[in-house]
């Protein structure tokens, strides 16, 4: 049974064969041991291997000599305040991010008529825009945390979601892109 690396390496790959991110977009992280191993700072998903993941304590402590993506703070949030979180994977998908472009940060940015994002992940929590990187985002993303919410979408910038392992994340965010997708065409025909 693959481990959790493992994991991460074939989310990484699917999700940039398949376009979801691409370049050096994009971030994911998995907890293992008290510490959170996370890609490494301008790696692409398409490449990603073992040795492209930094190591940070749960506190941003480096433990490797490999530069954690800038956003690890994003993470490294959302393991502090969910105990029960393992993963959490970040993307800049095209429907996700075109739709944080088009509706202002709200507690429920995703409402579709199909059931199956609410399944997985409960609604969507929007996040204002700050510079990505930015002292000021994880600030607003701090903010923004809630005990309901598991998904988050960064204003103009993409989704990020929080689950119990890698693979759980990634079924989690390819329902959220599905469902940015629907809304998307629901919201060209008028609907």
């Amino acid at each position: 049974m693959p481990g959790q690396m493992e994991n991460a390496i074939w989310v990484a790959r699917s999700l940039f064969d398949r376009g979801k991110v691409s370049g050096s977009a994009g971030n994911l992280s998995f907890k293992q041991g008290g510490r959170i191993y996370i890609s490494g700072s301008g790696t692409c998903f398409g490449r990603l291997s073992e040795s492209d993941f930094a190591c940070i304590a749960l506190d941003g402590g480096q433990c490797s000599d490999l530069a954690a993506s800038k956003e690890w703070p994003l993470h490294a949030a959302l393991y502090q305040c969910f105990p029960e979180v393992g993963a959490v994977l970040h993307t800049h998908s095209f429907y996700a991010t075109l739709w944080s472009c088009l509706l202002p940060p709200q507690t429920d940015m995703l409402r579709v008529p199909t059931p199956y994002l609410k399944m997985r992940v409960g609604s969507v929590q929007g996040v204002p825009y700050a510079e990505p990187g930015s002292r000021e985002l994880f600030d607003l993303f701090g903010g923004a945390l809630s005990s309901t919410h598991r998904a988050y979408l960064l204003e103009r910038h993409g989704p990020i979601v929080a689950a119990r392992d890698i693979l759980q994340a990634f079924f989690d965010m390819e329902e959220l892109e599905e469902s940015a997708k629907i809304a998307v065409h629901l919201r060209e025909l008028g609907g």
